[in-house]
């Protein structure tokens, strides 16, 4: 690593310009160009969830009592996603940054659950389907968890007489999505529920990709199978904001079925010489950006446009999906049950699906790449609507040029 000196300061405007150069080659987001990441709503409620951070970038919810704000803000938000989630007047939570964090706290509150009642016996363990998000990994590396996976069915959802075999004496959670990320279906739940209510433990459901979208969209008539509070054995659920709730980045909720739950999340020592020091999630110091910002653009966009975006979305989704499940080179994973799909090639050997992944990135278009199996993976949202039969024609186009080229899978992480 090479070892920078600071120079002397320069104008702000040649700091702004130096930025936006920085960005010459990102990919094209704002225009409907990047099927993962980042998410709009349109230009409108781009500029509400910017300007509300903003004003709010430099307030820090470490300590509410000096930002009564963001404490006020934060609760109208977390009550806002517990009603999606049909919580009823027990059902608590906290505002956190985003998935990777709620579920990485998700694991700890099963480990504090289990020490809390005196449960442990032996080396704690979860069990989740393949198909969950890696993030709960990192949870269980970080509190010594082991993780028991187990493969998903035919249709990519949870096996659930595998994942009640797994569970034994020191499993202290089971999870489930709604939907999972990599090929977009609503996993079992109520049957996942039913294993953790039989053991006493908690249960998990991961809907940082659909907790806004799937009660929207079954409000708008559409059938979703079981998924949220009204489930019997439900312990826990994370939405995440910033997808699709087109809230700035570093804004997510992670719900408890009740507050003895919720303190098990939570982290509080007086063992140092600066008194009382409590924290709801990993970071301590936080932005006021990101809660100002949720609160923002949920007062902005309101029920009316929450149900506008969602079957925006949906129907984007939906009209890919049946575009390449039509192609007779593609093959559609698995129909979505939501705004995520996954597709391959019809048949990899002739046709490698990361080559077409690579020309469709030389096209300035963005997306996911994934294994096992090779795929495909697109995140589609309601700024896509308008570029969906571009993508699609750059599709059919890209698929007749990648015969005996063959690319590479990427990688979903930062990692240098």
């Amino acid at each position: 690593m090479a070892i920078r000196k600071l120079q002397n300061g320069i104008g702000a405007q040649d700091v702004f310009s130096e930025l936006e150069s920085f960005r010459a080659n990102d990919v094209q987001w704002r225009d409907g160009r990047c099927f993962t990441l980042a998410y709009s709503a349109g230009p409108e409620a781009l500029a509400v969830a910017e300007e509300a951070y903003r004003r709010f970038s430099g307030e820090n919810a470490l300590n509410t009592a000096a930002f009564p704000s963001l404490k006020l803000m934060q609760q109208d938000v977390v009550d806002t996603v517990a009603g999606w989630c049909h919580g009823d007047d027990d059902v608590a939570g906290f505002m956190t940054s985003g998935g990777t964090e709620s579920l990485v706290l998700v694991v700890r509150s099963a480990v504090m659950r289990a020490k809390r009642e005196g449960r442990l016996t032996g080396t704690p363990n979860m069990v989740l389907p393949t198909s969950a998000h890696a993030a709960l990994e990192k949870g269980a590396d970080y509190f010594s968890v082991e993780s028991r996976r187990v493969g998903v069915g035919p249709d990519w959802r949870a096996n659930i007489s595998a994942m009640r075999a797994a569970v034994d004496e020191n499993t202290i959670l089971i999870v489930g999505s709604a939907p999972q990320y990599p090929q977009g279906v609503v996993d079992p739940i109520v049957h996942i529920a039913a294993i953790a209510a039989e053991h006493d433990i908690n249960c998990h459901v991961d809907a940082c990709m659909g907790g806004v979208t799937l009660p929207y969209l079954e409000a708008l008539g559409e059938e979703i199978a079981p998924w949220d509070f009204r489930v019997d054995g439900v312990t826990s659920i994370s939405v995440d904001l910033h997808k699709y709730g087109y809230t700035s980045k570093g804004a997510g909720v992670l719900l408890h079925k009740n507050k003895k739950l919720r303190s098990d999340q939570t982290f509080m020592t007086d063992n140092w010489l600066g008194g009382m020091y409590g924290s709801s999630g990993i970071l301590g110091t936080k932005s006021g950006g990101p809660i100002a910002s949720a609160w923002a653009v949920l007062r902005f966009l309101g029920d009316d446009g929450y149900r506008k975006v969602a079957r925006s979305a949906r129907d984007s989704a939906l009209k890919i999906a049946s575009h390449i499940d039509a192609h007779p080179l593609l093959t559609l994973r698995a129909q979505p049950d939501s705004t995520l799909l996954c597709f391959g090639t019809a048949d990899p050997k002739r046709h490698d699906v990361f080559a077409l992944a690579e020309l469709l990135i030389e096209r300035g278009w963005f997306m996911d790449r994934q294994t096992p199996p090779a795929s495909i993976h697109l995140t589609v949202h309601a700024g896509h609507e308008a570029r969906i039969d571009e993508f699609l024609t750059d599709l059919d186009e890209c698929i007749q040029e990648i015969e005996g080229r063959t690319g590479s899978a990427g990688s979903y992480a930062t990692t240098d």
